[in-house]
């Protein structure tokens, strides 16, 4: 079996907590990549340690909402439609959605592709925080808009061509299967190389989770991982004082940050002969031919 997995860790740039955490993983080759938050406070600190390392598996976390009530951050073009009263991004996506205009978003993104770039960082791939970009909440998808950035900078995305079936995520969202080809068949045009699979796990602590439960629930993921390229994204940090007083979850954080270096994980990676790959191997090999993709996303469309 060809199975190959993208391990990588969202939110660098965050905080002091993430930062320490995602820069010990990064240093120890735990994980393949981290994508930094070009808005967030902790973007100095990050930036500059990847800057001076020439990191070369920083990617860019688009951030377009901000979650946490202690931990505020603001756009960086200042738009008005993208963040409200108190200068702050939008709390949850529902409200991003609503209230975005899709002209400041795309200045947004260029603005945080630019500050990256001036910080001395080369982009290898983009995600996006919180899916906002995606459509979850009121089916506003702002895809097309993320993949033609991608396009012009010349970086792979975080997105998917199939869905594994027992996935908490997204196997529970219904009729996405024609949106995703859509999606896929879009970036494969644009010349935008994506992974196979995007694999979840809940962001939060479930009822009677424990460290033990959590880690072998994601050990089992290794072991059912289909053939191609897969990507796992995790929110790593390290406890602290401050996260424990002002991020909410901030156990599973923890959890998280522990797990990528458990003994037990990385001889589960060779045990179910998982290869652990980067964006640079998305690049070099799941770019897809423009023109063909092309006329299947025509005849996708014409469906």
């Amino acid at each position: 079996m060809n199975r190959k997995l993208i391990i990588n860790c969202d939110d660098f740039g965050q905080s002091a907590a993430m930062n320490e955490a995602i820069m010990h993983l990064l240093e120890e080759g735990k994980v393949s990549s981290a994508t930094i938050m070009a808005a967030a406070p902790g973007f100095t600190e990050a930036a500059a340690w990847s800057a001076r390392r020439g990191q070369p598996n920083i990617g860019l976390h688009l951030t377009l909402t901000s979650e946490f009530e202690a931990l505020p951050w603001g756009s960086l073009t200042g738009d008005i439609s993208l963040q409200d009263e108190s200068g702050r991004m939008h709390k949850t996506i529902r409200e991003f959605e609503q209230k975005a205009r899709t002209r400041a978003v795309a200045k947004e993104l260029d603005a945080q592709y630019e500050r990256v770039q001036k910080a001395g960082i080369t982009i290898s791939h983009i995600d996006n925080h919180m899916g906002s970009l995606y459509g979850i909440a009121t089916g506003r998808s702002l895809l097309p808009l993320m993949f033609w950035k991608a396009s012009r900078w010349k970086v792979p995305a975080r997105f998917f061509r199939c869905i594994v079936p027992d996935d908490p995520l997204l196997s529970s969202l219904s009729g996405i299967e024609r949106p995703v080809a859509l999606a896929a068949a879009l970036a494969d045009a644009l010349g935008v190389p994506i992974p196979d699979y995007l694999l979840s796990h809940s962001f939060g602590l479930q009822a009677g989770e424990t460290y033990d439960s959590f880690k072998q629930s994601i050990i089992g993921k290794l072991y059912r991982l289909p053939s191609g390229v897969s990507e796992m994204y995790f929110h790593p940090g390290r406890e602290n004082s401050w996260m424990l007083a002002h991020i909410p979850e901030w156990e599973k954080r923890v959890w998280e940050f522990r797990l990528l270096l458990d003994d037990d994980f990385a001889y589960a990676m060779q045990d179910a002969q998982v290869e652990l790959v980067d964006y640079r191997y998305v690049q070099k090999k799941l770019r897809r031919p423009r023109i063909r993709s092309g006329i299947k996303l025509v005849r996708e469309l014409a469906r």
